[in-house]
């Protein structure tokens, strides 16, 4: 998930995996997989660089938790 800033300065939690493409035409349209478009206030390159660094977060994230001990079940 990234945030971005709908062209009324609303900010916006969007799921990056759901990206299809963007343009700048001038604004930012960031076309969805479902059809919808939106307009952000950021370039298409600060977009692009919050869907890289959420990507690497999330590809370090298993590194950062502690795997949890196993459970005894025999009660």
């Amino acid at each position: 998930m990234i945030q971005v800033t709908r062209i009324n300065h609303l900010p916006l939690v969007l799921n990056a995996d759901l990206i299809e493409h963007m343009e700048s035409t001038p604004d930012t349209v960031i076309s969805l997989t479902n059809g919808q478009k939106l307009v952000v206030l950021e370039s298409v390159e600060e977009v692009v660089k919050r869907v890289i660094d959420f990507r690497r977060f999330i590809h370090t994230m298993p590194q950062a938790i502690p795997h949890a001990a196993p459970q005894n079940t025999n009660g």
